[in-house]
């Protein structure tokens, strides 16, 4: 079995349309111990086809000639795949496709929103307990990779205390605990203090603890408030991945740059790159309310990002580059292929993209709370 320590890391949380591929790679280089993947539902990665892009290096899983999963050589013993499922076989299953370029599997027992619980998936399962101790066990005894879940606080202590002792004692790695009710919203504070209780509970694994971490100072903040062992961040990942880095956050400005870097070398989907930067310094609205955060909305390629931010001779070299390798590995296939497509995702993204935009022109006085709920924490 692979081996992956949970003890006193600091992470990156899984996120709808955030934490993708570039967005992983450049927090493990702000120095994220690990990062978990968007969630990805288990009958969508079974059957996948896993391909080496040549041009690129990048793991892609598709189907039917859609992007399902792309990883990369980089994060391979960084990446937590986190599944959605309510089905111990189908779980496994979707675990067994990627077992070779993750380094854990992570069960989304948190999401509250209707796309995931709807089948008893994400935060149906803290109701449907027997369930879960199945989906557990068949991955810990099954997988070969270690298993961890992502759950939320209950309507109680006592109910929280029973959930945590049931999934220690399915052999998981590690139980990472968002400090939320189901029913609470984001802008609400983080209820740190449950999980002291947790913590004096759960005695043989690491509690990641999931809430309210902003600043790389909040991390310390968090563990001497409730001893938990590990800090997962959302959020503030999301507003500026260099909260990874323990000398302090970088000018969003610069983040934007080496994260469109990420995106071209991996040859990321247009529409989640731009998605993925708008999102960036929102909740203090000083990017929002720049020129350039106005030029960005109005963009929609990568040629056309590099040369808003003066990186044209990056973009250049990074493509003749890309072209060179995959001609080597196909003389007679002259161009790098453009990023596969995912079902539904060209509309989402833009769809997603365009309230984030609305929500910034209208609202700049009060910027924090609209944009908030474009984010979707699994």
């Amino acid at each position: 079995m692979k081996m992956t320590d949970y003890s006193n890391k600091v992470v990156l949380a899984p996120m709808v349309r955030i934490s993708s591929l570039p967005l992983r790679l450049l927090s493990l280089e702000y120095g994220a111990d690990l990062v978990w993947t968007e969630e990805t539902i288990d009958k969508k990665i079974i059957g996948c086809e896993r391909q080496v892009n040549p041009a690129t290096g990048v793991i892609e899983y598709k189907k039917n000639n859609r992007l399902v999963f792309a990883t990369h050589p980089d994060e391979r013993n960084h990446v937590i795949f986190q599944i959605g499922t309510a089905d111990p076989d189908l779980a496994l299953q979707a675990a067994l496709t990627v077992k070779d370029d993750v380094a854990g599997i992570d069960v989304n027992c948190g999401c509250p929103k209707k796309f995931s619980i709807h089948a008893g998936m994400g935060a149906a399962l803290l109701s449907n307990q027997p369930v879960l101790k199945k989906i557990l066990e068949n991955l810990v005894q099954n997988s070969g990779l270690p298993v961890t879940c992502k759950v939320r606080i209950l309507e109680t202590p006592e109910k929280t205390r029973e959930l945590v002792k049931m999934i220690e004692g399915t052999g998981v790695k590690a139980i990472t605990v968002h400090c939320r009710t189901k029913d609470m919203r984001s802008s609400e504070r983080a209820k740190w203090d449950a999980l002291k209780d947790i913590v004096e509970n759960v005695k043989t694994i690491p509690v990641v603890a999931n809430g309210d971490v902003f600043e790389y100072g909040d991390i310390q903040k968090l563990k001497d408030h409730t001893n938990v062992s590990s800090a997962m961040i959302a959020r503030g990942a999301e507003y500026n991945p260099s909260i990874f880095r323990k000398e302090g956050k970088l000018p969003v400005v610069d983040v934007i740059k080496a994260y469109l870097k990420k995106c071209v070398e991996v040859n990321n989907l247009p529409q989640n790159t731009k998605y993925c930067m708008l999102s960036m310094d929102k909740e203090k609205g000083h990017h929002t309310r720049s020129e350039i955060y106005d030029k960005m909305t109005h963009t929609k390629s990568h040629p056309s990002f590099c040369k808003l931010f003066g990186m044209e001779e990056f973009y250049e070299k990074e493509i003749a580059e890309q072209e060179a390798r995959k001609k080597a590995a196909s003389p007679h296939d002259d161009k790098v292929s453009q990023p596969p497509k995912r079902k539904l995702e060209e509309q989402e993204d833009d769809a997603s993209t365009e309230r984030v935009v609305k929500l910034a022109k209208t609202e700049q006085d009060k910027i924090e709370q609209p944009i908030q709920k474009a984010t979707i924490e699994a």
